[in-house]
């Protein structure tokens, strides 16, 4: 029996996919929990409209990655900290600094997370940062530390 999967289901697959089934698996254990449907004309319209509209959204999400990125990459980005006399911070420059120095900058909310920082930052300088705006896309930036 073809079947449309409304939930994901480890042994056969993810929400959405159109997977064949043996009749009494579907009727005894998919069918009453409401883990598939029977996979008619209109399901299978409703689905091909659901992959279209997610392909559009996924694009969308790409490109305006993308136009954020060259923005990230163009920007200077800089964090004041308080440092000694010889360039050493009193702390280090988190993740969190840098979000909020993104944000205060560009006003656009970046989660702390995506933010990679290549080592732990305690001295004053130029260092390179990597900040994750999609799954395909890394978008590398510039923070300049700066005393406060």
């Amino acid at each position: 029996m073809r079947l449309v999967l409304l939930a994901d289901v480890r042994s056969l697959g993810k929400r959405g996919d159109l997977v064949e089934v043996a009749d009494g698996y579907a009727r005894n254990y998919l069918l009453p929990r409401k883990l598939a449907g029977e996979a008619d004309k209109g399901a299978m319209a409703k689905l091909d409209a659901q992959a279209k509209a997610r392909e559009r959204r996924e694009a969308q999400e790409f490109a305006d990655a993308q136009a954020l990125a060259s923005r990230l990459e163009a920007a200077k980005i800089a964090v004041k900290a308080k440092a000694g006399g010889n360039g050493k911070l009193f702390g280090a420059v988190t993740n969190s600094d840098v979000a909020a120095a993104i944000t205060s900058e560009l006003s656009v909310e970046i989660d702390k997370h995506k933010i990679e920082l290549p080592s732990q930052i305690k001295a004053l300088g130029s260092y390179p940062v990597e900040i994750r705006l999609h799954r395909n896309l890394v978008a590398k930036a510039t923070v300049h530390v700066q005393a406060a």
